[in-house]
């Protein structure tokens, strides 16, 4: 008895954490992770943990180099807040998505929903990566609150990692450092955070054997290129990809000769700077570089361990890992490359005599700034899912989707614009030029209910029944005001992107 008396109600209270993996003290749940205990908060009936440290921080000499382990740590953590953005452009995620708020160098964090307090629960996991073109954005967007999905049953899990310059990046002082080593630090950002979501989700109420990897845009590039990593395999069971693109990647060379550009454009001396050098440069100084020669975006590089040969090749010679796939894109998935300052009117006209061609594949399409816009579209992103489709499709169960509910964009549904219905944060986000209507909360429920699904089955079940794709059939699913199954969808269209896109080489490197 003198003992127990000794004993301090705090250090009890550790006890508990860690006997416990997960338990809910009135509102305040709290997870044993391997690292040490974190306290969330109690949201409605979800348990949010926010601002979980899933790698240490790539700060000092930690900078560009792969991502180390946390330290662990005896007291429980609050994980209340969402942690710093990984620095970036300030501006770019708020016109394209949401406030990153706090932006920080130390930025290795993600965030868990979670619908059951009980780590016997073995719910299923869905990983989410944020898209902006490897240079923008974070995991804890508003517009990414998972608490929708995770009311159906799924625990949701987003992520942070290393952007720009910081997260992507070769230089031959760092190629000296670590001859042939990594240089994609980003995606081994996602990788560490996939590691940390084995070893740890369990106490969150998930199951470590039923974990989909999901993103949009970048974030979907980042699922296939986790899903032809030899680093990532076996850390996923099936994997969504939202409107990836086929631009090319960059070679190593490519890429260190950006990386000799943005040590010149910070007052080094090129080529000759050492790492040394380039680690003392603040973060924010190379994540606000301007010019877009110093930008690798949107592509990543190829030629390290994480991604050892374009991507697109990776599926071309089946070596991508063999899991389910969803995988799609918007009706006006070209909105964002308008907003690069691309005009569609230009792009028609650089085509010459093939223009006679392509309009008779868009019929009642006489404006050329929209028959610009539409190609652009089909030839970045509807081909390309078609494409990377009917090759997955040998290898696993893939299904494709066309999205083209209207919103926000009066042209289509934006790049993107599907994301609030897949989080089932519409009314929330205030994304779009109008008040949601009934009818977009039965797209948002429709969308929400085939996405969880899919985590839990491995099948996005629901009404129409979603066909495979394959090869020949080109079956995609519409899904509009209502759902719609579309047999051989764009075919000829497809054919002859893809077709022309084989000859040319695109999508392979620069």
């Amino acid at each position: 008895m003198i003992y127990f008396r000794r004993v301090s109600i705090r250090h009890w209270l550790l006890l508990l954490a860690f006997a416990l993996p997960i338990a809910c003290w009135g509102q305040t749940p709290v997870a044993a992770t391997t690292s040490g205990p974190v306290q969330g908060q109690a949201v409605n009936d979800i348990a949010v943990f926010r601002g979980v440290p899933f790698a240490a921080s790539p700060v000092g000499d930690r900078r560009w180099r792969e991502p180390q382990p946390v330290q662990p740590w005896s007291d429980v953590r609050q994980t209340i807040s969402v942690a710093p953005s990984c620095p970036q452009k300030p501006g770019l995620s708020l016109a394209n998505g949401g406030d990153p708020g706090q932006l920080d160098e130390d930025c290795l964090y993600l965030n868990v929903f979670t619908p059951r307090a009980d780590s016997g629960a073995r719910l299923p996991v869905m990983v989410w990566i944020h898209g902006g073109a490897l240079i923008f954005g974070s995991g804890g967007l508003a517009i990414y609150d998972g608490s929708a999905l995770a009311r159906r049953g799924v625990v949701i899990v987003t992520v942070n990692y290393r952007l720009g310059p910081l997260g992507f990046f070769a230089h031959p002082a760092l190629d000296k450092e670590n001859p042939g080593g990594a240089v994609n630090f980003g995606l081994l950002d996602q990788i560490a955070a996939l590691r940390w979501v084995q070893a740890n989700i369990g106490a969150f109420g998930g199951d470590p054997s039923k974990v989909t990897i999901s993103g949009q845009s970048a974030g979907a590039q980042s699922v296939l290129a986790l899903m032809a990593s030899p680093l990532s395999q076996g850390l996923f069971r099936a994997a969504i990809a939202e409107s990836p693109y086929g631009l090319p990647s960059h070679t190593r060379a490519k890429a260190s000769s950006v990386g000799v550009a943005i040590a010149n454009a910070v007052g080094l001396p090129g080529s000759g700077a050492s790492m040394t050098a380039l680690r003392n440069i603040p973060a924010t100084r190379l994540a606000s570089l301007e010019d877009n020669a110093l930008s690798l975006a949107p592509g990543f590089i190829v030629g390290d361990k994480a991604v050892p040969s374009p991507l697109l090749q990776a599926f071309q010679k089946g070596r991508e890992a063999a899991v389910p796939l969803i995988i799609g894109s918007n009706s006006d998935d070209a909105s964002v490359v308008v907003s690069f300052g691309v005009d569609p009117a230009q792009l028609v006209k650089k085509m010459g005599r093939a223009r006679v061609l392509v309009r008779s594949y868009y019929p009642g399409v006489s404006d050329e700034r929209q028959l610009g816009r539409e190609v652009a579209r089909d030839v970045v992103f509807t081909a390309f899912a078609r494409r990377i489709a009917y090759l997955h499709s040998a290898k696993a169960p893939t299904w494709r989707y066309y999205f083209s509910h209207p919103a926000p964009s009066s042209t289509g549904t934006a790049h993107g614009a599907e994301i609030p219905f897949v989080f089932g944060t519409v009314a929330a986000c205030q994304c779009m030029d109008r008040s949601p209507t009934s009818l977009d909360s039965a797209v948002e429920r429709r969308v929400g209910d085939r996405w969880a699904a899919f985590a839990s089955t491995g099948k996005p079940t629901g009404d129409p029944t979603w066909e495979l794709d394959n090869r020949s059939r080109g079956w995609a699913l519409e899904i509009a005001d209502e759902d719609s199954a579309r047999p051989g969808f764009m075919m000829a269209r497809m054919n002859a992107f893809i077709t022309g896109l084989n000859l040319v080489g695109r999508q392979g490197t620069r």
